[in-house]
């Protein structure tokens, strides 16, 4: 994807995009299209927020392990495929004594400066300039991996970062991009940036998009179109994107599992959706949610349309519009309860939601949090809540409400229940 890509290369190129979008199992259907990377754009910034505010205060300390970066850098590698494994360059190796940011103050220092600036700035050429001041400073073991951080800062400008991606971006420009620098990294981006423009009808203004085939590229999954005008490799490339498109539907059985999961989420949402009407509260579904099909209708149907006054001024108002499920008293519409279901998502960006709403300046809505989750999952849930990073958590109400529990008995709730009690009595408290 460079300036002296032939016409020919470039239709291999756009050749390759297309079948890639269309590919049910590539990158853009299972990551870059899932609802989830939306919704954890606001908590993993939140969490970068407090990352900053520690170091500043000097309350960081000076291990990875339980630290507020490691709850925000989780967030990030449980993103799916394209962030698996984003922690490994955080971790402190003390042999090494890398990366330097841990036990080096001024390291430290360094580094939330470099991320407030990221978060402030609103410019491509703030973002680089803050890169190059970081760099400049030669923090050993602090490579370009921060620059996944800054994707969920500045998704239209700082392309995520692996192995993977770098390998993609060789193979599909001839170029030799090295890992571990911060140069290389931003030799890399002006690249993709440009290849993005170049094919931007097929991608986004985000850069994940790109990214997302870089990976799908450089993990294997797709080779990258011949450089040479060479007709025989040619044909066998096209070929092999072929090959590709018949194991994708070979393995479809694989993700309608994986559908099947997202169906649960809804299901569940349906629930208590139900539930909340049963009991006699106006109910609120997530936004992004209210489309989703759910037993011959949308998810939506019968719920309010907008939020109430009272919680669309606040400070985290996108986020709580994001919450699963609300319920409102029908008379004052005050916040009666709020639900987020983990059904296999990052448990951290439901609770950063709940505590947006209940930290937002509606006081009645610190009441009757609950986080709704497999009976599995339940040590997931009390392991994120001990985190340093949701000390404030303690002082709030937040319930576990197992899936069997509410399976169970929401029908004989709905049916002899009244306001929060029948719920409460089957949550757990936290």
């Amino acid at each position: 994807m460079q300036a002296e890509l032939t016409s020919s290369d470039r239709d291999a190129v756009r050749a390759l995009v297309t079948r890639w979008k269309a590919d049910p199992n590539a990158t853009y259907a299972t990551w870059f299209l899932w609802e989830e990377r939306l919704k954890n754009f606001r908590s993993i910034r939140r969490g970068i927020a407090q990352v900053i505010a520690e170091i500043e205060a000097g309350t960081f300390g000076n291990v990875y392990k339980g630290s507020s970066l490691e709850t925000v850098v989780g967030s990030i590698a449980e993103q799916r495929q394209v962030f698996k494994g984003a922690d490994h360059a955080f971790l402190w190796k003390p042999k090494l004594r890398i990366p330097d940011i841990y036990e080096h103050r001024e390291n430290q220092l360094a580094f939330g400066r470099f991320l407030d600036s990221c978060i402030c700035c609103t410019s491509e050429a703030d973002v680089v300039a803050a890169i190059r001041q970081l760099d400049a400073r030669k923090i050993k073991g602090l490579g370009p991996a921060a620059a996944n951080l800054l994707y969920f800062l500045h998704p239209t400008i700082a392309p995520p970062f692996n192995t993977a991606i770098v390998k993609g971006y060789n193979a599909l420009t001839g170029a030799n991009v090295k890992l571990g620098r911060w140069e290389e990294y931003l030799a890399m981006r002006s690249g993709i940036v440009a290849a993005n423009t170049r094919y931007r009808d097929l991608l986004s203004n985000d850069l994940g998009a790109i990214a997302g085939l870089l990976f799908d590229v450089g993990s294997g999954r797709y080779a990258a179109p011949p450089r040479a005008d060479d007709e025989a490799a040619r044909a066998a490339w096209e070929a092999d994107l072929a090959r590709v498109r018949e194991e994708s539907a070979r393995d479809e059985k694989l993700l309608a599992t994986a559908r099947d999961g997202d169906r649960t989420h809804v299901e569940v949402q349906g629930w208590l959706r139900d539930l909340g009407r049963g009991l006699g509260f106006q109910v609120w579904v997530a936004a992004n949610d209210r489309a989703r099909t759910y037993v011959g209708g949308r998810l939506g149907d019968g719920c309010l349309e907008t939020l109430p006054q009272s919680l669309a001024g606040i400070p985290g108002a996108d986020a709580v519009r994001l919450i699963d499920v609300l319920w409102f008293e029908p008379g004052t519409l005050h916040v009666a309860a709020a639900f987020e279901v983990e059904h296999t998502t990052s448990i951290y960006s439901g609770i950063v939601r709940l505590l947006d709403l209940a930290l937002g300046g509606a006081a009645e809505s610190a009441r009757g949090l609950f986080l709704v989750a497999p009976d599995d999952r339940e040590d997931d849930v009390r392991a994120q809540l001990a985190r340093p990073a949701f000390s404030r958590i303690g002082d709030m109400q937040v319930r576990f409400l197992p899936y069997s529990e509410l399976e169970t008995h929401r029908h004989s709730m709905a049916r002899f229940g009244q306001g929060m009690k029948a719920v409460e009595a089957v949550a757990r408290a936290l």
